[in-house]
């Protein structure tokens, strides 16, 4: 599709000028008005500029009309007072969504070939992979990743917001990397803990032992053996305890008996002294029987009472003194080797615990895999069935390839030509490309560009700066 007729009234710093379909070089001096018409196009077909008056200084209105070889015609006003105006017809008829329309019949490239070799590597990259045609929204990186990743900037194209969701400096990466940070160190942890737990640990086993009524049990049966050997050592002893309480009454009997002879052998001494006292001294020995009487009673009662306790404690011993003492060894040896087992449910629940959390991780790491292979993966399979712009481009790892170089790679006079070959590659497209500058290009570039173009049947208007005060425009 070329155009046909061009005619600019009143736009920027032109009152009119009229373009057929041939290509052409607009020279003069800065201010002579090149740029104007180039910019004029633009505001066309992007209904855009960067230029802060659009209207001519002193117009209510300025306009632009573009017809095509095809049947298309875009006129837009630009007004003062009144609303702006478009009309984009194709065959005499008004195209739906015009703005969207004249996106399809155009590159940003051949809008300003010299502006893409001055841009960066980052900036050629995105500019040629946004040229892409893939039909993609949120919803569709939503079904791919089960969301929409927070960090991607989305007003890229599609290959370089894959490029960014699996890239080492993207949410997914890092994540990962800290996932499999966290898995090793509770592996770490969790062999620590095992080194420490016995072969075929039952913590269920341990857990439910209880502990704490096997050593009741312990201290029953100690206490029931110790009063066992109590009772047999008391029974051992027992002739020695008889002939010590006989021994006592003995003792008591001999000492009143001899205290009486003493206290008899005194009364008499006292009677033989005392002659006057004699009649009350003799009024006593009557009672000296009875007061021995009460006192053999006495040392009588007290051995009886010592027999008693004596019988009473042998035939507590004799309960016990037959029994065998318990074996404690196998309880003994249960009970310590629970005890050790139980401190180990604590370490073992929190191994079981970071196994489990261990499991999680290993999850989300892999989910995270998933996700960055995918979009590693994807790229692929959408250039099997995107619009690619030119023949010879792949991309690899986000980075744009001509014939196998990266852009940067290319020359200026490769970049340029690579603009042509975007712009005749789209059947439908405008096939006229705006060169702005060509000053800034070398003789060689510009004569090869200008040459390129008229190979590929392409119109160009190129705006050069030279120091000729006139404005010309010169058919080429």
């Amino acid at each position: 599709m070329r155009t046909t007729k061009i005619t600019i009234k009143n736009l920027f710093g032109i009152t009119e000028r009229a373009l057929d379909g041939k290509s052409v070089e607009i020279t003069g001096t800065n201010g002579a008005g090149k740029t104007s018409v180039i910019d004029a196009i633009r505001y066309a077909l992007t209904n855009s500029s960067e230029r802060d008056y659009i209207i001519r200084n002193g117009e209510n209105e300025g306009e632009i009309l573009i017809e095509t070889d095809t049947g298309l015609s875009i006129n837009r006003r630009k007004r003062v007072n009144k609303a702006d105006y478009k009309s984009i017809k194709e065959g005499g008829r008004e195209v739906p969504a015009p703005e969207s329309f004249l996106q399809t019949i155009f590159t940003p490239l051949q809008l300003d070939p010299v502006a893409f070799t001055r841009m960066t590597r980052q900036e050629q990259n995105r500019a040629i992979l946004d040229l892409i045609e893939f039909p993609w929204d949120l919803n569709w990186i939503r079904e791919q990743f089960g969301e929409v990743p927070s960090w991607v900037n989305y007003e890229q194209n599609i290959l370089q917001v894959l490029s960014d969701i699996q890239a080492e400096n993207g949410d997914y990466f890092q994540e990962r990397q800290d996932t499999n940070r966290d898995i090793r160190n509770k592996r770490a942890f969790i062999e620590d803990i095992a080194k420490d737990i016995p072969m075929g640990y039952q913590a269920d086993v341990w857990e439910a032992y209880d502990l704490g009524g096997a050593y009741r049990e312990l201290e029953r049966l100690r206490e029931n053996n110790s009063i066992i050997e109590r009772a047999k050592a008391y029974r051992d002893s027992y002739d020695n305890k008889l002939r010590g309480i006989q021994a006592n009454r003995e003792i008591a009997i001999s000492a009143a008996e001899k205290s009486i002879a003493n206290e008899r052998e005194g009364i008499l001494k006292t009677i033989e002294r005392l002659e006057a006292e004699l009649k009350a001294e003799r009024a006593k020995l009557p009672t000296l029987d009875g007061k021995l009487a009460d006192k053999t009673a006495v040392a009588e009662a007290r051995h009886q009472e010592a027999l008693a306790k004596l019988e009473k404690d042998s035939g507590t011993a004799n309960k016990y003194a037959d029994l065998e003492p318990a074996d404690l060894t196998e309880l003994s040896a249960e009970a310590n080797n629970a005890e050790a087992m139980k401190k180990h449910l604590n370490e073992y629940k929190r191994m079981r615990d970071m196994q489990k959390e261990l499991e999680s991780l290993s999850e989300t790491s892999a989910e995270y895999t998933r996700k960055i292979e995918l979009a590693r993966e994807l790229p692929g399979e959408i250039l099997k069935t995107a619009s690619l712009p030119v023949d010879g481009l792949e991309v690899e790892n986000g980075i744009p390839l001509i014939r196998g170089l990266p852009i940067s790679n290319l020359s200026d006079g490769e970049k340029l030509e690579l603009c042509v070959d975007v712009t005749i590659s789209k059947s439908n497209a405008l096939q006229i490309i705006l060169i702005d500058g060509a000053e800034k290009l070398s003789d060689e570039n510009r004569n090869r560009l200008y040459a390129k173009c008229k190979e590929c049947g392409l119109q160009f208007i190129a705006a050069r700066t030279t120091n000729n005060d006139e404005m010309e425009v010169t058919e080429l």
